[in-house]
């Protein structure tokens, strides 16, 4: 199964954050000064002014293998709540095989299979059958949840949860610019481009100026 993202809300715009920097002075928006937001908001972002930018918030509903989830747990004030095999048995039994796999020769025998798509395949349900078998068996010795919590040491990197992130626009920045870059994985990058252009195809496009600082290029 893909990786996917899906934009579940969002608060602010690019005026709202030019008015939270013009507290400082009068943050009336008069007609005059909304002509001045996408100068102020340049001004903001690139002379450092970046508290401002947290009035802006992004949401988002991830389905994401094991190893983006942690990617995405490493950054700058983001909130973020998943999924967890310690709380419940995962019974949908997803997981994500790299696309650019396809084809490539195992040619190191593995129960018969010719390809690594199709031993990471078998190798992944491999470990989902063991990990609810697993469960079945832990939890007469040592109760539900320690029989959950640690025959999730049977999934693998591979198996995807669901993520629900928010992010404020100032957050968003520092997460585009580790995550949608050449040198991030492949997997978390497609998620970084999925949420630049799902926040840039809201309708209205209200944080089109701070999309513009943020991002230049």
């Amino acid at each position: 199964m893909k990786n996917s993202v899906e934009l579940l809300g969002y608060y602010g715009s690019d005026e709202v954050i030019a008015c939270s920097a013009w507290t400082s002075t009068n943050r009336d928006l008069t007609e005059d000064k909304k002509t001045r937001v996408s100068k102020l908001i340049n001004m903001l972002w690139n002379n450092g002014h970046e508290t401002p930018f947290e009035k802006g918030l992004v949401h988002f509903l991830v389905n994401t293998d094991i190893a983006s989830h942690i990617h995405l747990l490493k950054h700058r004030i983001s909130s973020l709540n998943a999924e967890s095999a310690r709380y419940k048995e995962l019974k949908e039994d997803k997981y994500y095989v790299p696309e650019d796999w396809n084809g490539i020769i195992a040619n190191t025998d593995f129960a018969g299979y010719s390809t690594w798509s199709h031993v990471l395949r078998w190798y992944t349900e491999l470990g989902n059958k063991c990990y609810h078998a697993c469960v079945a068996d832990l939890e007469p010795a040592l109760g539900r949840k320690r029989a959950k919590e640690s025959a999730r040491f049977f999934k693998t990197y591979n198996s995807q949860i669901q993520a629900d992130i928010m992010f404020n626009m100032r957050s968003f920045a520092n997460f585009l610019k580790l995550r949608n870059n050449e040198h991030a994985q492949v997997e978390i990058r497609d998620i970084a481009q999925e949420m630049l252009t799902l926040v840039t195809n809201i309708d209205g496009n209200p944080f089109k100026h701070t999309l513009r600082a943020m991002c230049p290029s």
